[in-house]
């Protein structure tokens, strides 16, 4: 088994608000955990402690879970790990605030029989089978929010965890269940991949290559390297910004089974 993953921040001025994370139980398989904090617009956001916390908080319990109990389904353990981490500062924040922190989050585990997988919001999982051909997992609904929607803080908070919008895990535990799940057999995965979308932009943004080339390069050049890749685009004054910002934090974990 390989395993390799790298976060880079879009501003070393600010602190990186993704997280990603690997675990090999000891009871065999394995774990990723891929989580991009959401910046939220300047303001109250009604947390003492911000996004990095908040992340760090998630992340943690969701590997913690995802490793420890086989006997529950992920959508369970991203309730739990929700909910946990909401106990963690409720006494001191304002968890129903609309910008209360929050995260995309991929989740993979595997074992000797399957493959399962939990993707909400834009970050990306890519499933790679045994001849070669590779599966986006994607929950597109921000994607088919109307761009207007989003062109300012208060439009885009009417959408936020909403019908009809988009949904990120903050503090409410029934957000698991909007995420997107599924289970494959073990045998029909050779590699899996988790992408923040400051790291799947090389793809879904710049267009340099499809999902398999994007997964070709972090077999070849590791993590480290498709975030180089982008950091060089992103850096090309002859290229425009990235969708809202021209930098982002940018993280991706690779796992050969």
């Amino acid at each position: 088994m390989r395993i390799d993953l790298a976060s880079a921040p879009g501003n070393p001025e600010r602190p990186n608000e993704d997280w990603v994370s690997a675990a090999i139980p000891a009871s065999g398989g394995g774990v990723l955990v891929a989580l991009d904090g959401v910046t939220p617009p300047r303001g109250d956001d009604g947390c003492v402690h911000g996004v990095p916390w908040f992340a760090t908080r998630l992340g943690g319990r969701l590997t913690e879970l995802s490793g420890s109990r086989r006997d529950m389904p992920l959508d369970r353990i991203l309730a739990e790990a929700v909910r946990s981490t909401a106990e963690a500062h409720g006494d001191t924040c304002d968890l129903s605030h609309v910008r209360t922190p929050q995260a995309t989050v991929v989740v993979v585990r595997w074992d000797e029989e399957y493959v399962e997988h939990l993707v909400l919001s834009d970050s990306v999982l890519l499933l790679q089978a045994p001849g070669g051909e590779v599966t986006a997992v994607l929950d597109d609904r921000l994607d088919r929010v109307p761009p207007q929607m989003l062109r300012s803080p208060e439009s885009a908070d009417t959408l936020r965890n909403a019908e009809g919008g988009f949904f990120t895990a903050a503090a409410d535990p029934e957000v698991a269940g909007r995420a997107v799940t599924g289970r494959t057999p073990r045998g029909r995965v050779r590699a899996v991949a988790a992408l923040t979308d400051g790291a799947s932009r090389w793809t879904d943004t710049f267009g340099e290559g499809d999902w398999g080339q994007c997964l070709a390069v972090l077999r070849k050049e590791g993590a480290e390297g498709l975030i180089g890749r982008v950091r060089a685009i992103e850096s090309d004054p002859a290229r425009p910004s990235a969708r809202y910002k021209r930098h982002d934090d940018a993280s991706a974990v690779y796992a050969e089974l």
